[in-house]
């Protein structure tokens, strides 16, 4: 048995490990980058917590083992197994239903930030394969969140288009600060990723398939969409410009975009119209080109 001066030793121990595990975990918000949307709020909530049980429990093994080292070490040529702590009903309970309840805790959390970004379009029909219903299907409805206003976004190899309202099309993505806007995912060919680190956002865009995502910019500022999937030769170009704006500015540009040209702007298009620098020139770049196009030709011939 532990005497008063142990238990309290042990209360003082679990209070500075607190505190410190706690510090640690703010510390963590400094690691990520700066947060441009509410959701994001969210996640870095979420990373902070997770740190902060990770630091407790790091430091808490680390403190039992250097206690354990430094004040019950087996005298020399001593062999004999230590006392087992089995059957001990209210250790088992303890050590079972604390992960138990910190996984769940943490499982609705991340429930609530993915309903905070209101991803739809991912829910497919579910088929029921039961001897009684053998050909009924199920169908989920999604529920859209309201937004101020919605943008298309269409990504194809190498290049990322936007269309906002009154039929305005852009390469940049603009987005006005303090409102929440819908963003409609599109791919025109294969897999693409839409990510933002900055929104903490990363979302697949599959072929044939609308998926929306609300937003809530918070942060005005200039931020860089990138591609995170492989999504061919070039893919890791595949970035444009995201700008967080006021609304006076975000109108103001929609304005000028709307009585301008648009020219694509993409390091990724123009390394790929570019031939390769070469010593010689063989003409295999252009014939690799034609070979994709008769490939592509071959592919949407199959399919029809």
């Amino acid at each position: 048995m532990f005497s008063v001066f142990e238990y309290v030793l042990m209360a003082v121990y679990v209070a500075v490990l607190l505190v410190v595990s706690r510090w640690i975990g703010q510390q963590a918000f400094s690691w990520m980058p700066p947060q441009a949307t509410a959701e994001a709020q969210r996640v870095d909530d979420l990373f902070s917590f997770l740190v902060s049980i990770g630091a407790f429990i790091l430091l808490g093994l680390v403190g039992v083992m250097v206690y354990a080292i430094a004040f019950h070490r087996a005298p020399p040529e001593d062999y004999t197994e230590g006392h087992p702590s089995r059957g001990d009903t209210r250790l088992e309970i303890l050590w079972t239903a604390t992960p138990t309840l910190l996984v769940v805790w943490i499982a609705f959390q991340s429930f609530n930030i993915y309903q905070q970004l209101n991803i739809l379009g991912l829910k497919q029909i579910v088929h029921l394969h039961t001897p009684i219903e053998s050909a009924s299907a199920a169908t989920i409805s999604d529920v859209p969140k309201p937004a101020s206003e919605t943008i298309d976004v269409f990504v194809k190899q190498w290049d990322w288009s936007f269309r906002y309202p009154n039929n305005v099309t852009s390469n940049q993505l603009h987005l006005p600060i303090n409102r929440s806007t819908r963003l409609n995912l599109q791919a025109q060919d294969v897999i693409h990723g839409f990510y933002v680190p900055e929104f903490r956002l990363k979302q697949d865009i599959i072929p044939g398939r609308d998926i929306d995502i609300v937003l809530t910019p918070i942060r005005a500022g200039k931020y860089r969409l990138k591609d995170s999937q492989f999504s061919g030769t070039y893919f890791a170009l595949m970035e444009t410009d995201v700008y967080v704006e006021s609304l006076n500015q975000y109108n103001q540009w929609l304005t000028q975009t709307a009585n301008s040209e648009q020219t694509p702007v993409n390091q990724a298009v123009a390394e790929n119209i570019q031939p390769p620098k070469t010593l010689f020139n063989s003409g295999w770049s252009n014939q690799l080109k034609i070979e994709n196009v008769k490939l592509k030709i071959a592919r949407r011939s199959r399919t029809r």
